[in-house]
C-alpha cells in the first residue's frame, strides 16, 4: 500500500483549525427537475416525471448546493484542496459520519423553488484513538425558500489518520434490532450506481470510483459506497413502504464502511404507534453499517 501524508495535530495546530468555528457561507440554488429524475432512475424508482411543484423527497436536497472547485483546485483524493470554508485538516482520510435533519411542517422543498443554504461550522474537535488521530467537524446547514426556513441539518465530518500496515479493523457490531425487521430490501451497489451517484452529487472523491486508488493508497478492499447514498436508501425504503408518510426528522450515523464487493441490505421497523421508524443497513455478513431513526409528522 502506498504511503499517505499524515500529520500529527498538536495543540497549536488544533487551535488554528478551531479558528474556523463560527465561519459561515451562503449559497443559492434552484431545485431542478433533471436532478430529481436522475436520482429516481439511479435508485430504480418508477416515479412520475417531476414537474415544477413536485415535493423534494427527504435527503434529496443533497443533489444541490454542490461544490464547483476548478480542476486545478482538486486535491490528490479527488476532493477540493483543503482550506476555504472547511478547515485545512492535515489528516488524509475524510468520511461523512452522520447527521441530524429537521424539516419544517408545512414548508416542503419543491422542484422549481429558489433556495438559499447558509452553512456554519459549529465545532472542530480532536480525538486520539487506538486507530490514530480523529478530527470531527460539525457543520450546520439551514435551507430557506420563499416561505422561510424549510430544513435544518447538522452534518458530521470525520477526518482520520492514514491506515497503517496490519492495522486491525474495528470490531463489527450486530444490528440492535437484528431479526426484528418489518421491511427489508437487498441492494447491489455496483460501480455503475456509485459512479452515477458521484456524478449526480459532483463528488470527485476517488474512494467511490477509482479502485486502484482506494485499494492501493487508502488501503480499503473495494470501492466505498457513499454514506449519503446509504442514508438515502434507508429513507427510500421508508418511502416505498409508507408512500404517504411525511418525514419530520432523521438522525443517522455511519458505523462501518460498505464496499461494492458484495450486496448489502436495508431494513426498517416502525414503532407500534407509527410515529417513528428505526432504519438500519447491514453488510453481506449481517454486520451493522449504518443506523438511523426517522420521526413522522
Amino acid at each position: 500500500m502506498a504511503a499517505m501524508t499524515d500529520t500529527t495535530i498538536d495543540a497549536g495546530a488544533l487551535a488554528h483549525l478551531q479558528t474556523w468555528q463560527g465561519k459561515s457561507e451562503t449559497l443559492n440554488d434552484t431545485l431542478t427537475a433533471t436532478s430529481v429524475a436522475a436520482l429516481s432512475a439511479t435508485l430504480d424508482r418508477d416515479d412520475a416525471a417531476p414537474v415544477s411543484g413536485t415535493e423534494l423527497p427527504p435527503l434529496w436536497h443533497w443533489l444541490y448546493f454542490l461544490p464547483h472547485a476548478r480542476a486545478s483546485e482538486i486535491g490528490p483524493d479527488g476532493h477540493p484542496r483543503r482550506g476555504g470554508f472547511l478547515p485545512p485538516v492535515p489528516l488524509p482520510r475524510r468520511m461523512w459520519a452522520g447527521g441530524r435533519l429537521r424539516w419544517e411542517a408545512g414548508n416542503a422543498l419543491r422542484v422549481g423553488q429558489e433556495v438559499q443554504r447558509t452553512s456554519t461550522i459549529r465545532s472542530v474537535k480532536h480525538k486520539a484513538g487506538r486507530s490514530g488521530e480523529l478530527l470531527f467537524v460539525l457543520v450546520e446547514h439551514q435551507l430557506r425558500n420563499a416561505q422561510g426556513l424549510a430544513l435544518t441539518e447538522e452534518h458530521d465530518i470525520v477526518y482520520r489518520s492514514a491506515a497503517q500496515p496490519g492495522e486491525a479493523a474495528p470490531a463489527p457490531q450486530a444490528p440492535p434490532l437484528a431479526g426484528q425487521a418489518v421491511w427489508s430490501r437487498n441492494i447491489t451497489a455496483d460501480a455503475v450506481m456509485l459512479f452515477r451517484y458521484s456524478a449526480l452529487t459532483f463528488n470527485g472523491h476517488r474512494i467511490h470510483y477509482d479502485r486502484k486508488y482506494v485499494t492501493e493508497v487508502e488501503g480499503y478492499p473495494g470501492l466505498i459506497v457513499h454514506g449519503p447514498l446509504i442514508a438515502t436508501l434507508l429513507i427510500d425504503l421508508l418511502r416505498r413502504e409508507l408512500p404517504q408518510a411525511q418525514v419530520a426528522s432523521f438522525d443517522f450515523r455511519a458505523v462501518r464502511p460498505t464496499f461494492d464487493l458484495h450486496p448489502f441490505s436495508v431494513h426498517g421497523k416502525p414503532s407500534a404507534d407509527g410515529k417513528t421508524v428505526e432504519l438500519w443497513a447491514q453488510d453481506h455478513e449481517g454486520f451493522l453499517t449504518m443506523q438511523g431513526t426517522a420521526t413522522l409528522f
